[in-house]
């Protein structure tokens, strides 16, 4: 897979997380830990691609 191809895949990834963390902040029985898991996953997705940039 190509680099740039590698980073749309992430950033695409990125955005469904942003989404479904919006999703989650709706409903009363999310707990905080689910949305720092999200929030570190999307984070963690971020990096990877600011990395591939960089490269």
């Amino acid at each position: 897979m190509s680099t740039d191809a590698r980073i749309r895949e992430l950033s695409e990834r990125h955005k469904r997380l942003e989404t479904k963390i919006e999703d989650k902040r709706k409903y009363p029985s999310t707990t905080d830990q689910e949305l720092l898991d999200l929030k570190r996953q999307k984070l963690r997705i971020k990096d990877e691609i600011s990395t591939l940039k960089s490269a």
